[in-house]
């Protein structure tokens, strides 16, 4: 079972909150979601502006394991009616203050939730839920059915889901480096579970906890099996994993945008999924 106590631990040390804005490549990741959200999110109707003070849209969006609300304060702006919700007190705190001090209106609330019991929603209450963590960390079968049956549960006929996943290639073969430069939290029989069943358990209380990663195909199918239709599965960093202080180097927009537009053309490919870094499913409710 999930220790979800060393999960929240973890939380509440780690920056979450300039994750996505401290290096190169936490800028690439947050620019592709976005662009993928872009893409694929319903329209908000009647919008006025993005501020988030009007709106006649209705569009709702759960943001599930959002921690401090990277993607729920952008998107509330834009008109989305977003409730954010997290296993992390402290995460959930922060995304309070920053809700008072921008007056985001669209943020309706924030809930203490683990992802494995969405009983403080009622069925069919959400046209979008994002999941952008949860699957980082459920390390048992029983645990992710759980979560994606209940994201099925609390979605209408026709919605959406947007999970993020690390798979299991690119996890495993991060845990080689860490298994040199913190052999306290990764030995030999670590990387080798890691490897064979894409479970990796932190052997310290330091450093990234309860960790699971899956290949592609045991994602579409679990997303398959508890009703949902792909609509995508990609690398969301795409051939830009790793390369990202090179590609903001760029500074034409015209050049930048083509090298964006070409991650994107590239990112369905297998091997690119497997192999750089975080990668996406979006899926509709049948």
């Amino acid at each position: 079972m999930t220790d979800f106590e060393k999960v929240k631990n973890y939380y509440s040390h780690f920056d979450e909150k300039n994750r996505l804005r401290n290096d190169n490549s936490g800028k690439l990741e947050f620019l592709m979601t976005m662009r993928i959200l872009e893409k694929n999110l319903p329209q908000v109707q009647g919008t006025e502006g993005v501020d988030g003070n009007e709106s006649s849209g209705g569009v709702s969006i759960l943001d599930l394991g959002g921690g401090v609300g990277v993607y729920s304060f952008p998107l509330a702006k834009k008109g989305y009616k977003v409730r954010l919700a997290d296993l992390s007190e402290t995460l959930l705190a922060q995304a309070n203050k920053q809700k008072k001090e921008d007056n985001v209106q669209n943020l309706i609330s924030y809930n203490q939730v683990n992802a494995t019991d969405l009983s403080c929603y009622k069925d069919q209450s959400f046209d979008v839920v994002l999941l952008f963590g949860p699957l980082y960390h459920l390390t048992e079968k029983a645990e992710r059915e759980k979560c994606i049956s209940e994201v099925n549960r609390v979605l209408k006929k026709g919605g959406k889901v947007f999970a993020s996943f690390i798979p299991q290639l690119s996890g495993s073969i991060a845990l080689v480096q860490r298994f040199c430069w913190s052999p306290d939290q990764v030995d030999i029989n670590t990387l080798k579970e890691c490897f064979e069943s894409g479970k990796f358990k932190n052997l310290s209380d330091k450093g990234f906890q309860e960790g699971y990663y899956p290949a592609s195909e045991e994602i579409e199918n679990l997303f398959n099996a508890n009703g949902f239709e792909k609509i995508l599965l990609r690398s969301i960093r795409g051939f830009g994993y790793e390369k990202e202080d090179v590609i903001f180097k760029f500074k034409n927009k015209n050049v930048f945008s083509k090298i964006l537009d070409l991650i994107d053309s590239t990112a369905e490919d297998k091997s690119i999924i497997e192999m750089c870094g975080h990668a996406m499913y979006v899926g509709v409710k049948k």
